[in-house]
């Protein structure tokens, strides 16, 4: 299972694919927006992330109650407009933050949010498409993201298991199967016990596609356990400096932070190898140093071996401690002293 994004092949037994998700972390800004870009290629990542939408194209500019945020999140206050003009990028950007990523060796993509959203990234010949939480439910928009024949990563944010099934079967129905689904939960920032991992192995078992994280906790813990638990995809916020402000820096990591996760997943996943019971040279020699039986007190020929004249004990030259009962009660065939290790020629049949 694996698909190519760009220049890169995301799937088992590759790479984990970094995706460091620019956001509003421009804060309005084209030049912060860059920087960003180039802060995050220094830090490891191997794509930026960016959104497609206009305020119009994402929400109504209406006071009515429908439209007001009053959930217990970040944004409380404020109508859904007002936050979408704040936190949107201008499409004019678009075309040269993706020149500048890809000249840094960089894959670039957007999450649209409508299909104006999708022509104007199918303009720009962008290599995958990103389905964020809130449009998940939108099945016409996902059909026809998926027409694109395009690599299409699905957060699951706000969806239920039906939600799951639906967005996967609309992208299969145009005959599009290079799907990846990040295990997401929309709470910003998320609390570490609504993270639930243990459902990324599941993904990929329940559904037979690419599974992956895309994370709005604190911190770098989540996307290494979740590394851990076979995640090939890792999306995360990056904001040159908290003190930039802006809908999403609360869930940002800066640039040395986001540094600390990729070095991590880089070394999480070459710890994870392979399933491998085969000692390595080095741990071969390592057994020399294992317990194995010697001689511990001066032996007669002919006198019984006891467990007061046989001892376990390190290195590991004698006979291995799991014959010892075989060996209690039978006789020596020759004087031995103490110290040696204890070998069956040193044994009567």
């Amino acid at each position: 299972m694996e698909f190519k994004i760009g220049n890169r092949t995301v799937g088992e037994n590759r790479p984990v694919f970094i995706i460091a998700e620019l956001s509003a972390n421009h804060v309005g800004k084209f030049d912060i927006a860059v920087e960003t870009i180039k802060a995050a290629k220094k830090a490891g990542a191997d794509a930026i992330k960016l959104q497609t939408f206009k305020p119009d194209t994402i929400t109504m500019d209406s006071d009515n109650e429908c439209f007001q945020i009053k959930q217990g999140t970040l944004w409380d206050g404020r109508t859904l407009y007002s936050l979408y003009e704040e936190a949107q990028t201008p499409w004019d950007w678009q075309p040269n933050l993706k020149k500048i990523a890809e000249e840094l060796g960089m894959e670039c993509f957007s999450s649209p949010f409508d299909k104006t959203a999708v022509d104007f990234l199918e303009e720009m010949n962008v290599p995958a498409y990103k389905v964020a939480s809130f449009e998940i439910t939108d099945i016409p928009l996902i059909e026809y993201i998926a027409s694109k024949g395009k690599p299409v990563i699905i957060s699951t944010g706000i969806a239920n298991l039906e939600d799951i099934e639906d967005a996967i079967n609309a992208c299969r129905k145009k005959g599009n199967n290079q799907i990846a689904i990040l295990k997401c939960t929309s709470a910003y920032p998320t609390p570490l016990e609504e993270v639930n991992l243990k459902t990324i192995p599941n993904i990929t078992e329940k559904f037979g596609v690419i599974a992956g994280l895309s994370d709005h906790s604190k911190g770098i813990s989540v996307p290494i356990a979740a590394v851990a638990l076979g995640a090939k995809i890792i999306e995360k916020h990056i904001i040159l400096d908290k003190k930039l402000g802006g809908p999403d820096c609360e869930f940002s990591l800066n640039p040395e932070e986001f540094k600390q996760m990729v070095d991590s997943v880089r070394e999480t996943e070459k710890s994870l190898g392979k399933v491998n019971y085969e000692l390595t040279t080095k741990a071969k020699k390592s057994r020399d140093f294992c317990r194995s039986l010697f001689i511990s007190n001066e032996i007669k020929k002919g006198e019984v071996f006891t467990e007061e004249n046989v001892k376990s004990v390190r290195p590991g030259f004698g006979i291995m401690p799991k014959h010892l009962n075989e060996i209690i009660g039978k006789k020596s065939t020759k004087d031995i002293k103490k110290g040696t290790p204890l070998s069956w020629d040193l044994i009567e049949k």
